[in-house]
């Protein structure tokens, strides 16, 4: 039997649909306030029901950090650690050095570049690792594509690894529009294929880039329908829309344009969700995260399952420079519902240049 552990940062991922990019610290608190929901649970439980593998058995952190979630499956598994209601990195880094003293073999965790930290605080290249990704910010190249990929990763894992990056973003600087990442290390992860997303890369500000943008948000404007609301995704590719028009943009934020005037600037899902209710015609328009090619799942978490299944595949505008598009081997989705990540698999066009296009594959 491998000895793997298991642990789950419980309030991972809750500042993204209330727009909070970040759920660090204090912002917990104000997510909750804002309605936000737990989003873990649903990541964790979606893996262990894909688990068919029977050599493991787990060592959990106790209670809401692993223990409720894998009681409700037929696996082996001791608990650790003891934790209090309110959970922080201190509980993480403290059960993970229990579960290494346990003797684990394998780590999985559940949670985002923050967590993704902690874990690399105490394991370093010691203990391999699987990410579930169900964070607001996740940049590393240490997570999994999806819970499915993870799940995969746990089925098929050997003893061949691989070294992948652990960076995270200033939360502060996120919320003021900018976007600040710090390298932090390396940790081993399964070599598996086609399962772990790139890194983000950073924008393009060479000069045949900014041309791009610009004829790209030229040609999209152009075509604008009036009497449509239009929800803009975060990006550089998508600000230049926004400049074309002579409205604001939060570059890392959710905002929206109706006859081509602002009607909402960073916008959490609720109030996305009021104005879809107010406006008939709806088209959103979104770009490509440079480096993995996601287009929901990481960045723009406001823009939930719940939008996208009112929205529909056919009214997603994609944008993109050929710069960031070459780098690419298809696009990704990762919503956090399997069903509608299937409904937006398949082939798009992205807008490219003026009246330019090129067609990619969505895969989920």
């Amino acid at each position: 039997m491998i000895k793997i552990g298991l642990i789950v940062n419980p309030i991972a991922g809750m500042g993204g649909s209330v727009g909070l990019k970040g759920t660090d610290g204090e912002m917990y608190e104000k997510a909750v306030k804002l309605g936000a929901r737990q989003v873990t649970s649903i990541r964790i439980e979606e893996v262990l029901s894909l688990i068919t593998r029977t050599d493991i058995e787990f060592t959990v952190a106790t209670g809401k950090m692993g223990e409720d979630y894998i009681k409700n499956y037929n696996f082996n598994y001791d608990v650790i650690g003891e934790i209090k209601n309110n959970t922080s990195s201190k509980d993480t880094k403290r059960i993970i050095n229990e579960m290494i003293k346990n003797k684990i073999k394998l780590l999985i965790f559940v949670g985002g570049d923050g967590t993704a930290r902690d874990v690399l605080d105490v394991v370093k290249m010691d203990i391999p690792v699987i990410a579930v990704p169900s964070g607001v910010k996740m940049f590393s190249s240490v997570f999994a594509l999806s819970a499915h990929a993870a799940a995969k990763m746990i089925n098929t894992f050997s003893n061949k690894f691989i070294e992948k990056e652990v960076l995270d973003i200033d939360e502060e600087a996120f919320r003021n529009n900018k976007l600040a990442a710090k390298h932090y290390g390396y940790v081993k992860v399964p070599d598996i294929e086609n399962v772990l997303q790139g890194k983000k890369n950073a924008s393009n500000v060479k000069g045949s880039a900014k041309n791009s943008k610009k004829e790209v948000a030229k040609y999209i404007v152009e075509k604008m329908k009036e009497n449509f609301l239009y929800i803009l995704g975060p990006g550089t590719t998508v600000k230049a829309i926004t400049d074309e028009l002579n409205v604001e943009k939060v570059l890392l934020g959710i905002d929206a344009v109706y006859n081509k005037k602002l009607v909402g600037s960073d916008l959490n899902e609720n109030e996305i969700l009021k104005l879809i209710k107010n406006y008939e015609n709806v088209k959103i328009i979104v770009t490509p995260i440079g480096g993995n090619g996601f287009i929901f799942g990481r960045g723009s978490k406001q823009i939930t399952p719940n939008i996208l299944k009112l929205v529909k595949k056919e009214n997603i505008i994609l944008v993109s420079t050929i710069e960031k598009i070459d780098d690419l081997e298809c696009l990704r989705v990762d919503t956090g519902d399997y069903e509608v990540d299937k409904e937006l698999s398949g082939f798009i066009d992205v807008i490219i240049g003026y009246n330019e296009g090129i067609t990619m594959k969505i895969k989920y």
